[in-house]
Parts: C-alpha cells; sequence; structure tokens
C-alpha cells in the first residue's frame, strides 16, 4: 500500500486479534459472557487486552488518532463463527459502536473483510465466505476481500506465510481502489461546482 501512495503518507496499523474467539468476544454486550466461555489459552490472550479487546481497539485506536486519520477498519474473522447466519448483523453492530466511539463517519471509513481459506484450497470453514459476502447488504461501506488462490496450511484453517502476504495485497488493493474512487468522486465534485 504504501509504494502506491505519496512518500509523505505513512500508514499505521492498530492490530487486536484473539486468535480463535468468536466475533462476539468484539460485542460490547455481551463480550464477559463470551470470554468467561473461553478455553485458557484464549483467556490470557482476553486479559492481555485488559480482559475487554474491543476496548483495547478503541483505545489504539483514539491514541492513532492524535497523530493520523482512520481510513478503514480491517477485518478477518469468521472461521469460529461458520454457518452463523447472524454474523453479518453482529459485525454490524461492532461496527456501528467503533464508528460512533472513535467518531467516524461510515461514509469515510469503510469495512474491509477478507474470505477465509477458499473453497479452492478446501478451506475447512469456506463455507463462510458465502456469509461473509452477506455483509455488504448489511453495511453499505462494507467491502469484502477474496481469499481464492490464497495458498492454506496442511490444516486448512491457516494460510501460509505466502497466502497471508497475497491477501494482504489484496486488502491494500481494495483500500486503494476506495481511496482512489473518493479521490475521483471528489474531483468530479469539483469540477462540477466549476461549472
Amino acid at each position: 500500500m504504501v509504494s502506491n501512495l505519496p512518500p509523505n503518507i505513512r500508514v499505521g496499523v492498530v492490530n487486536v486479534s484473539v486468535a480463535g474467539c468468536k466475533i462476539e468476544l468484539f460485542e460490547k454486550m455481551n463480550y464477559e459472557a463470551y470470554a468467561s466461555t473461553a478455553a485458557p489459552w484464549m483467556t490470557n490472550i482476553i486479559k492481555a487486552y485488559g480482559g475487554n479487546p474491543y476496548q483495547h481497539l478503541v483505545d489504539m485506536a483514539k491514541l492513532a488518532q492524535k497523530d493520523g486519520v482512520i481510513k478503514g477498519i480491517l477485518l478477518h474473522q469468521g472461521e469460529s463463527n461458520t454457518n452463523d447466519k447472524e454474523w453479518p448483523n453482529k459485525v454490524k453492530g461492532i461496527y456501528e459502536n467503533l464508528l460512533k466511539d472513535l467518531n467516524l463517519r461510515a461514509e469515510d471509513v469503510p469495512l474491509i473483510a477478507g474470505e477465509v481459506v477458499n473453497a479452492d484450497q478446501k478451506g475447512a470453514c469456506a463455507s463462510m465466505n458465502k456469509i461473509i459476502h452477506d455483509l455488504p447488504k448489511m453495511i453499505p461501506t462494507a467491502h469484502v476481500v477474496s481469499s481464492a488462490g490464497c495458498p492454506c496450511r496442511p490444516d486448512h484453517l491457516h494460510f501460509t506465510p505466502a497466502g497471508y502476504r497475497e491477501l494482504g495485497k489484496r486488502y491494500a488493493e481494495k483500500m486503494l481502489s476506495i481511496l482512489g474512487d473518493k479521490v475521483a468522486a471528489q474531483n468530479d465534485l469539483k469540477r462540477l461546482k466549476a461549472l
């Protein structure tokens, strides 16, 4: 992404992730109930985030806002919610809470969600990708990044390093496309106002 932006633009990432968790861990009203049933290995990760990964994400994002502008929210989750048809609605609630808690507008901060390991790689949870593709129906500013062709490990749950790099490139391409569309739209608007 950086190689396709002007040299004066810096890109930062606020990463808050809990391996193997369901999306419920990031719901403001439900995270405690979910965390109380988590496996010991997951509990240790949750503790590293002060017991509340969502709030940790908000706190880190507020720090980032002191020096920068949040341009997008990346999401890669779904394996633990495979076949949960309510997942897009749960994600919508989390996204709306983030926008509110960070004083952001959806039209300025799209949600970019990546697919889990694809069926073409015999992904163990590939059926979740159909549900992930429902996000834009629930969230007009959501976009989905394909994992097709991204190689995975023998567990068919996790990508290989090359697979993660490819998926990361696709996230960047999607974000650059959205930013380009916004710049083009702003330029069109300026031209119309000039007429």
